[in-house]
């Protein structure tokens, strides 16, 4: 044998470059490569079905449309099976590609699994499970729910009691779980308020979590969330139709430790209901994504938003915050004014605003102005990317470089201007000296526009590192809504036309300097 292949680390490189297909075949032609490639071969298992592979083909019967045995595993197939399973770092299982029998048949294996006090899965890290919540998935499911996992997935349309049983003990089985996302889709009747006490149980055992995604558990779920110290992300669907009455007569305390507030809602009332319940939200970064459920005037929405957006202000810590998103829906477009966002002016210390799809704002030069004036150190700032035109108040390059010159720092900026309108500014010198060689990323959505020329001559006089301008925002639902056909390809036209105009100043600007 090679002097190489006496040396551990090589041979673990060696097989953890070696193609998933050809590992059985470098586990078995050399026992040296053995355990690295068998290693390799279990850490990620992305269907059971090779656990199935390791045992007998007769194993398995039918009987009456259910998977049987045949005949009891002996200690030599358990050991065949635990030779592997030891390895296993991460299990996903999708419905769609597993069909009930297999799991069923892994199931029933798990019944006769001979010791109690060894988990089948000792080293098991991360679990992803699509396969739903039936009865017969819950034997299964157990044997993976085991100390070492960090990382939980579940998602299901429906819960048995098995399934119920089995969640309300992840605290106990899982007591180190750090990540933890939870999504039910009910298919016919909506049971959310049937399942919520049992995940409020486990929640207030899993101390260690990090990360949350789930539904609001209302009482007295969402107070022991509140008690997770180490919880930093959570994100919250409101959109489950059995919310729940909130029963406490006092405010709950809130979110004091939070770096990630993630809320998603159909209707404002459910949301703002549980704002109202809370004493305090700190949290660096918040997103909202609002998608309306039921049919809605714009001005009624845009109202309800800028209800939702003081009340927000009223619980959330102003220095905190440093980075807001809303977003809304693919398929309906919100109408909102200047005067909607105006509580966002509070937050001070706003690093990064994202006010994303199915919003057209109707701002001014001065109103635009006047609101990012509010926010010194903004480096990220999308706001009305798509507009609807003739209809929408929309500032120009003169409200573009008073965002420049009230934050210097932006380094990614979307916004909708109306290009056409060039009063007071001069093609020669268009920036003067508000000139921003930070921006890497300029969005300007479904800007009016009628000479390439003469945009490209102001954006490359502005932005003299800027390479193109981002017109992946032409691809999306929101701006088929807003322009025919014909006009959206026009225009795609002359904005695609801007691009080879902004290459070409490039080139001509590197030739200089390389002269120079």
């Amino acid at each position: 044998m090679h002097a190489a292949l006496r040396n551990l680390e090589v041979i673990h490189v060696v097989s953890s470059h070696t193609e998933h297909g050809t590992l059985p075949a470098l586990a078995s032609a050399c026992r040296a490569f053995q355990s690295p490639a068998l290693n390799v071969l279990w850490r990620d298992l992305h269907s059971v079905e090779p656990l199935l592979r390791c045992l007998p083909a007769d194993l398995f019967g039918f009987d009456r449309g259910c998977t049987v045995l045949r005949k009891p595993l002996d200690n030599k197939m358990w050991d065949t099976l635990f030779k592997y399973t030891l390895r296993v770092r991460s299990i996903t299982v999708k419905r769609t590609s597993h069909p009930s029998a297999i799991i069923g048949s892994l199931s029933v294996i798990m019944l006769s699994y001979p010791s109690a006090s060894a988990p089948l899965f000792p080293n098991l890290r991360e679990l992803t499970w699509y396969a739903g919540g039936y009865h017969f998935t819950a034997e299964f499911l157990r044997m993976t729910l085991v100390p070492s996992l960090r990382v939980l997935t579940l998602r299901f349309t429906s819960a048995s009691s098995s399934f119920l049983s089995l969640l309300s003990s992840l605290g106990t089985l899982c007591p180190h779980l750090q990540n933890m996302t939870l999504k039910y889709y009910p298919a016919m009747e909506d049971l959310s308020n049937k399942l919520s006490p049992f995940i409020a149980q486990s929640i207030s055992q899993l101390r260690n979590l990090h990360t949350l995604m789930l539904w609001d558990l209302a009482n007295p779920g969402m107070d022991h969330i509140m008690q997770l110290q180490a919880l930093r992300t959570l994100d919250l669907d409101l959109r489950t139709s059995s919310v729940g009455e909130r029963q406490s007569l006092l405010p709950f305390p809130g979110f004091h430790h939070l770096h990630y507030l993630c809320l998603r809602f159909d209707a404002f009332g459910r949301a703002m209901e549980l704002l109202s319940s809370l004493e305090v939200i700190r949290s660096k970064k918040i997103k909202i994504s609002f998608t309306p459920g039921k049919a809605e005037s714009s001005e009624s929405l845009s109202a309800s938003l800028l209800q939702f957006l003081a009340i927000l202000l009223e619980i959330c810590d102003n220095k905190e915050l440093q980075r807001f998103s809303l977003m809304g829906s693919r398929v309906v477009i919100i109408h909102t004014e200047f005067a909607t966002f105006a509580p966002l002016r509070a937050f001070r210390n706003l690093i990064v605003l994202q006010i994303e799809r199915g919003y057209s704002t109707s701002i001014s030069d001065g109103e635009l102005c006047q609101m990012v004036a509010a926010w010194p150190m903004l480096q990220v700032l999308k706001i009305s990317c798509y507009i609807a035109i003739d209809t929408t108040a929309v500032p120009t390059f003169c409200g573009l470089l008073g965002v420049l010159r009230l934050c210097p720092c932006l380094t990614s900026l979307a916004l909708a201007i109306d290009t056409t309108r060039l009063e007071g500014i001069n093609l020669r010198n268009p920036g003067g000296e508000n000139l921003n060689t930070r921006l890497n990323d300029l969005t300007l959505g479904n800007s009016l526009i009628v000479s390439p020329l003469n945009v490209a001559l102001i954006l490359s006089g502005i932005f003299p590192c800027l390479e193109q301008v981002n017109l992946d925002c032409w691809n999306t639902a929101p701006m088929d809504l807003l322009l025919s056909a014909h006009d959206k390809n026009s225009a795609m036209e002359k904005w695609a036309s801007v691009n080879s105009l902004l290459d070409g100043f490039n080139l001509v600007r590197e030739r200089v300097v390389t002269s120079g």
